[in-house]
């Protein structure tokens, strides 16, 4: 029955030279980072040649193999990001010099628009990643009449590569009927042996002036208008009344930090968090709220239920393609702000269904590696994987609910 699940002993592919352009990378911290970081360890692991084009970073040490660094400026807006310059000549330079397989590009800035026209001239196949909503940011930044003009863009962008690769199966039906072409879902995974509900820290209970069971409500992400922190805070006050013991912590940075601090003193604010430490803040937590209306997918989730936490999202994205409503996690319809504050509120009140949910999210976060995603990524690269992956999402999600319910994930 697991016939259609890639993993470890799936047949290798053919070992290539794949070449990752990016204006973000690890140790940066978001959710393109967290994915390429992800892929090109598994691509490594299964013997593929993996070079990487990036901006130089502040904390990068000389003499890093199978790394190009380019010329970085400062991203408005996000602090600690930056872009890469358009480097035609050199890129072409490399690439003549050592000629990749395959060229991925993860971003659609100026370095990865260089790159997509480069490898066009020296017929090298490329194909692009699309990671992040940037069109759906405008609003959140007064700027909502650029929405359509962003659209126009990275639908130019991508179509003239060989394919897209999406994280989840609304976002390529989204995509595609907005005009994007050769749309292929690779899906994403989480490591459930980092993010683990044993990581639980009384002592980190404490510092956040938690006593004994008394519930912890956490948000970990970036505080940036982009992720409706609003309605997070909303659903705390209405929670709250429920629970006055509830206590609301969250964890990240951004430029809506300093202002939510000020504005809201009885929230515990944690800062960056990376690692262990970041595990640990998850697992401290008993329920986790993801109000964001603008993810391309939303890692966060996957790891606030591998931590063993009740997911109070919207239906969609990851959420929709990993959650299953009352079972492992809340869902609320997308953008209905009353139904996820109800969502929530109903959730801290019924400690049972609470219980339930943290411990069949965790079970299922078992199954989601990052393995076959790797496998998925290096058979769409190699031409081997059909791009029409719409239903696979749903489909493991119901067979690994079906493994959880029989207690065998």
């Amino acid at each position: 029955m697991e016939e259609n699940r890639l993993n470890e002993d799936s047949a290798p592919l053919k070992t290539r030279h794949i070449c990752v352009v990016s204006e973000t990378y690890p140790p940066e911290i978001n959710g393109v980072t967290l994915t390429l970081g992800h892929l090109v360890k598994g691509l490594r692991r299964r013997g593929h040649e993996v070079s990487i084009v990036r901006p130089r970073q502040s904390a990068d040490s000389h003499g890093e193999n199978d790394v190009a660094l380019v010329k970085g400026l400062p991203l408005p807006g996000y602090r600690g990001l930056q872009f890469g310059v358009p480097c035609d000549g050199m890129l072409k330079a490399l690439w003549m010099r050592r000629r990749p397989d395959v060229i991925y590009v993860a971003t659609e800035g100026p370095l990865g628009w260089s790159a997509v026209s480069v490898a066009r001239r020296l017929a090298i196949p490329v194909f692009s990643g699309f990671h992040t909503n940037f069109h759906s940011y405008s609003r959140h930044y007064r700027l909502g009449w650029l929405g359509n003009v962003v659209l126009t863009y990275l639908r130019w962008f991508h179509n003239r590569t060989r394919g897209t690769f999406v994280p989840s199966p609304d976002l390529r039906e989204l995509l595609l009927a907005r005009g994007f072409r050769n749309v292929g879902c690779v899906g994403r995974g989480v490591d459930s042996d980092l993010f683990n509900p044993e990581r639980r820290s009384d002592e980190l209970r404490r510092r956040w002036g938690v006593t004994g069971d008394e519930p912890v409500l956490g948000y970990i992400g970036r505080l940036a208008g982009e992720k409706n922190l609003g309605l997070a805070i909303d659903a705390y006050r209405a929670m709250k009344h429920s629970h006055p013991a509830l206590r609301f912590v969250m964890v990240g940075d951004g430029p809506l930090r300093e202002s939510l601090q000020a504005e809201h003193r009885d929230i515990v604010f944690c800062g960056l968090q990376r690692g262990e430490r970041l595990a640990a803040h998850y697992a401290s937590a008993d329920i986790f709220v993801f109000p964001s209306e603008t993810e391309t997918f939303g890692n966060v989730v996957l790891e606030g239920m591998a931590s063993g936490l009740g997911v109070v999202a919207y239906d969609y994205a990851a959420a929709r393609s990993h959650i299953t409503n009352g079972e492992t996690g809340v869902l609320a319809p997308f953008g209905d702000a009353q139904a996820f504050v109800s969502a929530a509120v109903e959730l801290i009140r019924d400690p049972r269904m609470l219980q339930k949910i943290r411990r069949q999210a965790r079970q299922y976060s078992v199954s989601i590696g990052w393995s076959q995603v790797v496998e998925r990524f290096a058979a769409l690269l190699s031409g081997d994987g059909e791009q029409n992956q719409s239903a696979i999402a749903p489909m493991v999600r119901r067979r690994n609910l079906a493994a959880v319910a029989r207690g065998r994930v």
